[in-house]
């Protein structure tokens, strides 16, 4: 028995082969492709208003020029010649002509009916062999016979007549689907044969090597390399290595903005001409006198040494460009000023790259530094400078006229707090605010999201104690009310509270719904509604759309170090605003989990929700965790079970007869310590599973 390899010569099969390929890259491209996206900034609705910085056009080409980068031009072309393959070898399919092998028959081959007896087998073979048998056959010239072609005919016509009379070519004929026994068998192969047609080989050969020596080697280096060249935050390791070497527990604003303009990625921004040219103009323009701040871009004294400490190339023109940037400098030069904006976004990549470099060592200031930095970058703000210039036409004269010579800054919230004619009379006026502009700005502020905490506590989920540990979650219940709202309802108790789901309840544990209070106390369970994502942040000068993050981590105040790392939150359980622009007030649940602390005691920690988009809309506020030993929470908890006797039954009766309390069977009993809650300021009802009380008194961090 031998093999026989043959190519597809008719192109019967390739076509299938190719197409197969094909479609096991193309199909999942193009979902990939085509798929709904998951980016919150695509998503989230967008502030209502009409206003527009001076260099609106600018800002604006730059976040259109970032969203072509990221429309995969290169996967939708890598897509469109995959449909395109495959169109073609669908054509081929449908159109080529297929030709397939017969099988050996030999009642087809002597011309009869399988039912056909031996004796009627035997008397029509003798009848072909008068017609057929080599000694008797003629060739007829008119159908192109010849003696080869006639012998040929016989020898089939005896090995059919014998496989159905001889009883050893009959069992080769039943075993193996010929008389001649185990035949050789054909592997075809789904390939055109011109692949290995003679004097193609060394084509062949060429692609194999282009294939699998330059290309498939040169991808995989790509990818390697440049996974090993960038952090998990998105910056190159040598810019992490830089900020690590400029870490300091003592850091400050305008120090991380000096730290950050040493990042490798601003070379390919300013490289060429960019280098150098302009800096002079730049440095002049920032260091001129500013209104409210010693220079026009919010340098300080140290800031403008650092400057000048740094010789002269592209970091000294980073640096100055990012003072640029939060000093809203007008550089009167296009090139500039489309520089100054560009450096922007990387600058808060490079930022969060320096916050995962500061929970690393865990000191509060640090941490605490990143998160105001990324305010500062968003919102084109020079560091401690006031918290208004983030409001639409404030400028550094209308900040000065309403804030005067105090040395606390008035936050957006404390400013629209002051009745509306006295913000009039401070911010409207000559070289100040046009009653137009005055009205944009209110407009603005009443549609910020400022969150406002109203209970914080810790729980284990289905457990009364929490034990050393333990899985403790912090559950964080807070209400979206924009600066200058009025007739804020009051808050619904029920919405402060945090119900474990029954354990029977599959739907809920699942979080596919959710487990309430009603109105009556009872529990009930409500569909879990879809995530919302918040607005995007009002940043006239930011080169990007960019969706607010709320981070939420607990600190030691007295040691200052980092307790419980950050919880970032994205998403809301409920709609801010209203479709007609209205505040919702809803109540939302944010919650946090993580191991509890090894020994038993109270805990009182600094719970800070830091907003990495708005400057003075962060909370900061004490919170106590207690954590019981085990084998006294599980005594409390065995105290706890031992129920009072039924009404119903006769030691209840006998218990009510001789003045003794027994459980109602219609109502359900409560505890004292439950009683003495209603007390709380909060006015809520303690559930059995808050385990921890909370001084919920917020204060904004400073």
């Amino acid at each position: 028995m031998s093999s026989e390899y043959s190519y597809d010569e008719q192109g019967q099969f390739y076509p299938f082969f190719i197409f197969t390929l094909t479609s096991i890259v193309t199909l999942p491209l193009t979902y990939s492709l085509l798929a709904p996206s998951t980016d919150a900034t695509a998503l989230a609705p967008r502030l209502k208003t009409s206003y527009k910085p001076e260099d609106a056009d600018l800002i604006q080409a730059q976040r259109a020029a970032q969203k072509r980068k990221q429309r995969k031009i290169k996967r939708a072309i890598a897509v469109l010649l995959g449909w395109a393959t495959m169109a073609g070898m669908l054509y081929l399919i449908i159109t080529t002509q297929r030709t397939t092998a017969k099988l050996w028959n030999p009642y087809d081959i002597l011309g009869i009916s399988e039912s056909a007896s031996e004796k009627q087998i035997k008397s029509h073979y003798r009848k072909l062999g008068l017609k057929y048998h080599p000694d008797k056959a003629k060739p007829d010239p008119a159908k192109n016979e010849t003696v080869e072609s006639l012998s040929d005919k016989w020898v089939d016509l005896t090995k059919a007549y014998q496989a159905l009379t001889d009883e050893e070519v009959r069992n080769n004929y039943i075993q193996y689907g010929h008389p001649d026994g185990k035949q050789s068998y054909s592997i075809g192969i789904a390939l055109p044969k011109f692949i290995v047609s003679e004097g193609n080989g060394k084509y062949v050969v060429l692609v194999y090597a282009l294939l699998l020596g330059v290309l498939l080697p040169y991808y995989v280096g790509s990818w390697w390399y440049g996974t090993q060249r960038v952090t998990k935050e998105g910056v190159l390791v040598e810019s992490a290595n830089n900020l690590f070497r400029e870490y300091s527990e003592n850091m400050d604003e305008g120090d991380l903005v000096t730290a950050i303009s040493g990042g490798k990625e601003f070379q390919e921004v300013l490289k060429g001409d960019k280098a150098e040219s302009g800096l002079a103009k730049i440095e002049s323009r920032i260091l001129a006198e500013g209104q409210i701040t010693p220079f026009a871009g919010g340098l300080s004294i140290k800031d403008k040494e650092k400057l000048e400490d740094l010789e002269s190339g592209v970091r000294r023109k980073v640096l100055a460009l990012l003072w640029a940037y939060l000093g809203r400098v007008e550089l009167d030069d296009p090139a500039l000023n489309s520089a100054k904006y560009l450096v922007a976004p990387i600058a808060q990549s490079l930022c969060s790259s320096f916050r995962a470099i500061a929970l690393a060592y865990g000191n509060t200031g640090p941490i605490l530094t990143s998160f105001y930095t990324s305010q500062r970058l968003v919102q084109a703000v020079p560091p401690k400078v006031s918290p208004l210039l983030q409001l639409p036409h404030f400028t550094p004269a209308v900040v000065k006229a309403i804030e005067g010579d105090s040395k606390t800054h008035l936050t957006v919230q404390e400013f629209m707090d002051l009745p509306d004619s006295e913000r009039r009379s401070v911010a409207v006026g000559p070289g100040l605010l046009s009653e137009e502009q005055y009205k944009t700005a209110v407009g603005i502020a009443v549609q910020l999201p400022y969150l406002r905490v109203a209970k914080a506590f810790f729980k284990v989920v289905g457990e009364r104690f929490i034990i050393p540990s333990s899985l403790v979650t912090l559950v964080v219940k807070g209400r979206f009310i924009p600066p200058g709202s009025t007739n804020i309802p009051e808050v619904d108790e029920l919405d402060l509270e945090d119900v474990d789901p029954a354990e029977d309840d599959l739907d809920a544990l699942m979080g596919r719904k959710k487990t309430v209070k009603d109105e009556n106390g009872k529990l009930v369970t409500k569909e879990e509604t879809k995530p919302v994502a918040p607005p995007l942040t009002f940043a006239p000068y930011y080169p990007r759309d960019h969706s607010p993050r709320w981070h939420v981590f607990l600190s030691d105040s007295k040691q200052g170090k980092m307790a419980v790392p950050p919880f970032t939150f994205t998403m809301l359980d409920k709609p801010i605003f209203t479709d007609d622009g209205k505040p919702t007030y809803h109540m939302q649940t944010w919650k946090a989990q993580f191991a509890a602390p090894p020994q038993a005691g109270t805990y009182t920690f600094v719970m800070h929700v830091v907003c990495d988009s708005y400057i003075g809309f962060d909370t900061k506020m004490e919170v106590t965790l207690n954590v019981e030993d085990a084998s006294k929470a599980a005594t409390m908890a065995a105290e706890d079970e031992i129920s009072e006797p039924d009404e119903d039954s006769l030691a209840g009766q006998m218990s009510a007869l001789k003045g003794g309390s027994v459980a109602s069977t219609t109502k359900p009993k409560r505890r004292k310590d439950d009683d003495d809650s209603d007390e709380d300021e909060s006015g809520t009802e303690e559930e059995e599973d808050d385990t921890s009380e909370t001084n919920t008194d917020t204060e904004p961090e400073s």
